[in-house]
């Protein structure tokens, strides 16, 4: 059986070469690259991204990986957002009273979370839907968090012919979102890839639902 191809997009982001092991040991041939047209053309594309959320929209849009997630959405093709590569998916985040426009591609903002200890570092448990795809099979277990914004609120319902959105969710201080499954787009505020044998599992689950051409 032909393994999917996965590109991992490079576009300057830090923390990339442990997503490329990581969706290897999912069952991917893996590659690392910020060609536009292998982005385009590979089964699946992983968007990772760490640091602040103007730096990683400054990167991703000087080397056109906006254009390139755009265009596989449009084109129903599956993403994977990781971390600051989820939140950027949405209209807007906020940090430290600055203001930067998202991707768009989900109403909302990123914002600081409310809690006592920041950043939220460690391991914790999330709340995934019962039909979720991407959690299937990990009930109970624990995923590896590293941040100190997220998405708070959720208010996209089905669109066109995909089905309702499966959000997941997560409590540090208050409620967020873990992790979203929205047709061809799905995304983790954890790092997968540190999060052990249940991030490999979780990665296999997406692996699992790309069509190799």
């Amino acid at each position: 059986m032909t393994r999917p191809r996965v590109v991992v997009l490079d576009y300057g982001s830090g923390n990339v070469h442990s997503a490329v092991k990581a969706i290897e040991a999912a069952g991917a041939d893996v590659e690392l690259t910020g060609d536009k047209r292998a982005a385009l053309e590979a089964d699946g594309l992983l968007v990772p991204g760490v640091g602040a959320f103007s730096a990683v929209m400054d990167q991703l849009r000087a080397s056109g990986g906006d254009e390139v997630i755009d265009r596989r959405l449009a084109g129903g093709r599956p993403v994977l957002g990781i971390c600051v590569g989820m939140q950027v998916l949405f209209e807007r985040g906020v940090e430290r009273g600055q203001e930067t426009e998202g991707l768009g591609q989900w109403p909302g903002a990123v914002v600081e979370l409310e809690a006592p200890v920041l950043p939220h570092m460690g391991w914790n448990t999330v709340d995934a839907p019962e039909d979720s795809r991407f959690f299937a099979g990990l009930s109970g277990e624990r995923f590896y968090f590293v941040h100190s914004y997220a998405a708070t609120e959720w208010s996209l319902e089905a669109t066109g012919s995909f089905p309702s959105p499966k959000v997941t969710w997560a409590e540090h201080g208050t409620r967020f979102v873990a992790a979203v499954e929205n047709g061809p787009l799905w995304a983790a505020q954890f790092h997968p890839e540190k999060s052990g044998e249940a991030g490999i599992r979780l990665l296999a689950n997406w692996v699992g639902t790309l069509t190799s051409r």
